[in-house]
């Protein structure tokens, strides 16, 4: 449920495998959906682990690693990253793209895990990581074997916040950019949205009333697989996450409350609350749901 603002324009379309709505109170024109399009085009071609021509995918196909340029952007992201990787003690890690790999979230999206062995394997080894296998140099990344990275968790809020400066700068001021359920208000009239039951997308545990923030939602039923298999591992053991269901945040940032939300399936919400400013909802196995006492909204009993 997403009971939107007053619409002059709806700008629909598919992107990084997952569909995209834009709702402005003023028409965009040709131009201005050109560069959106544009702009999705060239993270795609860098961040995108599913195309072989990617920058990542170069970082992975790399034997002895290298120096790999990045867009001017990109520190936001990485510091981003720097930052989750440090509150969660590593659970949060975008060189956990080799574990997903592993069982059977692949380029190929084959959603088969690798035999044992092969997992047993790699697992005896070293594992990358975040802080010790990658060294930055302003938007340059130096390996030295090849790495996995994987930004899902707080790339596509990313995308959100880089697609939301592009309407700015086009002199929009009121407008929702929703990234399947990764979404960013921006006007003075709040809107409402629903908070999708993790496993019923037919029913709502609560709403959100959401203005001039973003709002991201992560679950385990989204993209999963197979009994306990889902895309919300632990980096450090590239197990999934088991005890909690669903999250959701709400910040000022997309790129914030995506990466908090997966945060949340690791890391209690307090200790976060150290580093970060949010407030979120968080829905365990057994459909508790705790809140914070700043949530811009209401939970259902």
């Amino acid at each position: 449920m997403n009971d939107a603002m007053p619409r002059a324009d709806r700008f629909t379309f598919q992107a990084i495998g997952t569909e995209w709505q834009i709702d402005t109170d003023e028409p965009m024109n040709a131009s201005l959906r050109a560069r959106i399009i544009n702009r999705i085009q060239q993270f795609e071609a860098t961040y995108s682990r599913f195309r072989p021509d990617s920058l990542v995918s170069r970082i992975a196909a790399a034997p002895q690693g290298g120096r790999f340029e990045f867009p001017e952007d990109s520190p936001k992201l990485f510091g981003l990253y720097d930052h989750l990787y440090k509150a969660t003690e590593g659970a949060v890690d975008p060189l956990v793209g080799r574990q997903l790999e592993l069982l059977g979230y692949d380029p190929a999206y084959s959603l088969t895990p690798a035999p044992d062995e092969v997992r047993a394997a790699e697992h005896a080894q070293v594992r990358a990581t975040w802080a010790a296998d990658v060294v930055r140099d302003g938007t340059t990344l130096v390996t030295r074997r090849p790495l996995v990275v994987d930004v899902g968790a707080a790339g596509k809020g990313y995308l959100v916040d880089l697609l939301s400066a592009i309407l700015r700068e086009a002199g929009h001021t009121r407008f929702v950019v929703d990234g399947s359920g990764d979404l960013l208000h921006a006007g003075e009239r709040s809107i409402r949205v629903g908070l999708e039951h993790p496993f019923d997308p037919k029913r709502v545990i609560g709403v959100a009333h959401l203005k001039g923030q973003a709002l991201c939602a992560s679950g385990v039923a989204r993209r999963a697989w197979g009994d306990g298999l889902h895309h919300v591992l632990d980096a450090r053991t590239g197990v999934p996450v088991a005890g909690v269901v669903a999250t959701w945040v709400v910040a000022d940032e997309t790129a914030l409350a995506d990466g908090l939300a997966t945060a949340l399936f690791f890391i209690d919400a307090q200790r976060l609350a150290k580093t970060f400013r949010f407030a979120y909802v968080r829905m365990h196995t057994d459909a508790r749901a705790d809140r914070s006492a700043n949530f811009p909204g209401e939970l259902f009993s």
